[in-house]
């Protein structure tokens, strides 16, 4: 495989097509077409254009559910964009840049590669999805389903992975960690502070204080490494979040499901250079090499 989660040394079912549908998802955040379209649409900044492509699925609200549903970002993050934003641009624009943007990205990424199959396999397993307690996957699951192969395509990966996405905060929860100590505990393992916590703008209080809950805890060393209790919480949510993703692929079928991972890793390995080496996705090409 061409991809791999980072902290994941042997991938489940559900785990590994993740790993495959996710770059087409991610192309929408790290690929310029993506900034262009929204630019073109009248709205400048790289965060304002990520809360309105993402929250734009949910009509437009304001930043309480977004605090909710994304999870990891800090609440004052969250409350400089939204409702802000719709001021701006209306929650259809930014659907409409989103997926002009994300077009104009794939369409010569994906050059030569048939996609017309994997497509369909996709969509399968994307309307297999189990939306009670999905707020992010069953906003996209509502949308209108695209026509054109490439549309859906992204629009498949893009429920899976807030499905998926869901049920990780779920899991999250259960273990009792909050959006700051899921990414100290995080950056504890095989992600970078540096990247991270300016990603999601917490301050350094916000972060020293998370990471003192995680030593009470006995989850962090003093040098910030995550310890055994650590890491076995770690393995246990993402445990977690395979089986709460595994529906779609449960209906798919094992053989289609493995057709699928074998018609989507050329897709894969054609997008993930685009992903930063050290981003907030932990997903990386092999090439990148692993922390």
């Amino acid at each position: 495989m061409g991809a791999f989660a980072a902290g994941m040394s042997e991938a489940s079912v559900e785990r590994r097509l993740w790993s495959l549908f996710e770059p087409l998802h991610a192309v929408t955040y790290f690929a310029p077409e993506g900034g262009a379209a929204f630019e073109a649409a009248g709205l400048r900044g790289y965060w304002r254009r990520y809360f309105a492509g993402r929250a734009a699925p949910l009509g437009a609200i304001g930043s309480g559910p977004v605090i909710a549903t994304f999870f990891g970002f800090a609440p004052g993050m969250v409350t400089r964009a939204l409702p802000d934003v719709w001021t701006r641009i209306t929650p259809q624009a930014a659907l409409d840049a989103r997926r002009e943007g994300t077009r104009a990205a794939l369409e010569p990424l994906l050059d030569g590669i048939p996609i017309d199959e994997v497509a369909d396999l996709l969509e399968a397993a994307a309307h297999a999805v189990d939306l009670p307690g999905r707020p992010l996957g069953a906003a996209n699951a509502d949308l209108p389903w695209p026509t054109d192969a490439l549309d859906r395509l992204w629009h498949a990966a893009t429920i899976l992975r807030e499905h998926r996405g869901d049920g990780h905060v779920a899991a999250l929860l259960t273990a009792g960690v909050d959006g700051c100590e899921s990414l100290v505990l995080r950056c504890g393992r095989d992600a970078v502070r540096e990247v991270m916590q300016p990603a999601r703008g917490w301050t350094d209080d916000e972060w020293d204080a998370a990471a003192g809950r995680l030593r009470e805890r006995g989850w962090l060393a003093a040098d910030g490494s995550a310890t055994i209790l650590g890491e076995e919480a770690s393995v246990e949510v993402e445990a977690v979040t395979d089986r709460l993703a595994g529906r779609p692929w449960r209906q798919l079928g094992a053989e289609s499901t493995e057709r699928c991972a074998t018609l989507l890793e050329p897709i894969a390995n054609r997008l993930l250079p685009l992903l930063p080496m050290h981003n907030p996705i932990p997903l990386r090409s092999q090439g990148q090499g692993a922390r």
